[in-house]
């Protein structure tokens, strides 16, 4: 009757936690996006949102990226590190129990006898199991579960981040290649310009300063073509990098020039509140705050009593074949308590440092919160004005072009001076060029409000096992552990 109505007590008492159980906080949000005005607006599709730019190449280059980006990798091991982390804390919630043996030869010998020689053997079993009275351990279970929970949604940042910078990337290649192609259409329009003007010198109707101007503006215009080579190249091998490749290796994939992908005419922003729930780092942030609010509750256990159960059996014996029969046998049993007396003010203070780090987790989850609506605030803005300069970019590339055709025609008719064309022409490269940009800047406005609003990678993700495959675990002797990188690569003599 004692043994359960100790069992009993030790129940109810292994249910009590202290410290704050979490809630989490609410902020007060508008109903609507400021940059959309009074229209409301539909939840936003995000779920392979990349998709819609109607780019076979770009999908091809997102989905090789989810599977072989390195941060991606190192976040799937921060989310096994966490998981087998929590399986240690669960750990702590059960007795330990260890054996010991051992085996001696022992030569004695008493006065005036002859000395003998025997052996004694010796085995036992010994047990501890820490009562979790205020719930120290328990508390420690759920920050390490609240730590796991933070590593995924890490893991699903990560992925935002991956598919945004894919994206961008890709935009920004092909955005350089029409560029590219634009400076040399134009520098050759402009070199045959020159052609024509000296052509003229013999007929005396221009001057070979006239000569001089319109070839100073042909290699003016060559000139940005080194530039926007190299924007181009640093793109597809960043691209290249987070496919986690070596740099160049898409040059094959992407010298064919391709046109800028270009987004719906529309797209849904949903309503403030999404972010609460769609944004990944924003969720990571609710759960570091949750993490901290349990460690309070760690340290404020550790100014209670604590109490442990331990008992061990003991044998010994001077044959191996009598241990546990012919041998002497003694157990132990008990409690143990111990209780904080005088710490000098440190268990107290170790509450007061979990509750000022719970209280910088809760200031950074509001400016999570704060930053992911300026983000997508921001997009919005950006998407419907880079909308309205291309339309006006169109028609005055339109209205440049037919200039530069004209003014030609004029030209060589004699009805105008060369400086009329060379502006014109002028004029239709910056127009064209500012076309291109803005095409540019419409797919990465839509990027960033994909990313804004927690659009990212929907398909599965299989966290795996590690990639470093580890031999020889079991027992075995050292080798030198001295040369790493440098030994590796060192060439034999």
């Amino acid at each position: 009757m004692g043994t359960t109505a100790l069992v009993a007590a030790l129940s109810v008492l292994s249910g009590c936690v202290v410290g704050p159980d979490y809630q989490a906080p609410k902020m007060a949000l508008a109903d609507k996006w400021h940059a959309t005005g009074a229209a409301k607006t539909s939840s936003p599709a995000l779920a392979q949102w990349w998709q819609r730019l109607n780019d076979p190449i770009l999908n091809d280059l997102v989905e090789k990226a989810v599977a072989s980006n390195l941060d991606v990798a190192k976040a799937k091991a921060s989310i096994r590190e966490a998981r087998a982390t929590t399986r240690q804390e669960y750990g702590s919630l059960l007795p330990s129990v260890s054996g010991s043996s051992s085996a001696t030869r022992d030569r004695g010998q008493v006065s005036g006898s002859e000395p003998t020689v025997y052996s004694q053997y010796q085995a036992g079993f010994d047990a501890s199991w820490e009562i979790d009275l205020f719930g120290s351990t328990r508390r420690g279970v759920e920050a390490a579960k609240y730590g796991e929970q933070v590593t995924e949604e890490q893991l699903r940042d990560t992925l935002v981040t991956l598919v945004g910078d894919v994206a961008s990337y890709y935009v920004q290649a092909r955005e350089y290649q029409l560029l590219t192609a634009l400076a040399q259409r134009s520098a050759k329009s402009q070199r045959e310009t020159a052609r024509l003007t000296r052509e003229q010198i013999d007929a005396g109707i221009v001057s070979r300063v006239d000569v001089a101007k319109a070839e100073a503006q042909a290699a003016s215009t060559e000139a940005d073509i080194p530039s926007y080579q190299i924007t181009y190249a640093t793109s597809v091998n960043r691209l290249a990098v987070l496919l986690g490749q070596s740099p160049m290796t898409l040059d094959a994939v992407m010298r064919k020039s391709k046109p800028i992908p270009f987004p719906p005419s529309k797209t849904a922003a949903g309503v403030p509140a999404d972010v609460l729930t769609n944004r990944p780092d924003v969720r990571a942030a609710e759960r570091q705050l949750a993490q901290a609010t349990a460690k309070i509750g760690q340290a404020e256990a550790n100014r209670y009593p604590s109490l442990s159960l331990t008992g061990s059996i003991d044998t010994s014996a001077t044959n191996l074949a009598d241990l546990g029969k012919k041998s002497t046998i003694s157990w132990s049993f008990g409690p143990q308590v111990s209780v904080p007396i005088f710490q000098g003010g440190q268990l107290k203070a170790a509450v007061d440092v979990a509750k000022a780090q719970r209280d910088e987790y809760f200031f950074a989850y509001q400016s999570s919160v704060l930053g992911a609506m300026e983000d997508v605030e921001n997009a919005i803005t950006s998407l419907n004005r880079a909308r309205s300069r291309l339309a006006s970019l169109t028609k005055s590339a339109r209205g440049y072009r037919e200039a530069s055709l004209l003014s030609k025609e004029l030209y060589e008719a004699g009805s105008i001076d060369l400086f009329d064309v060379l502006d014109a022409e002028r004029s239709l490269y910056s127009a064209e060029s500012n076309a291109i940009q803005a095409q540019a800047d419409i797919a990465t406005y839509y990027i960033a409000l994909n990313k804004a609003l927690g659009g990212g990678w929907a398909g599965p993700v299989d966290i795996g096992q590690s990639p470093v495959a580890d031999t020889n675990e079991g027992p075995h002797l050292a080798s030198n552990p001295a040369g790493g990188l440098k030994a590796a690569a060192r060439s034999p003599q």
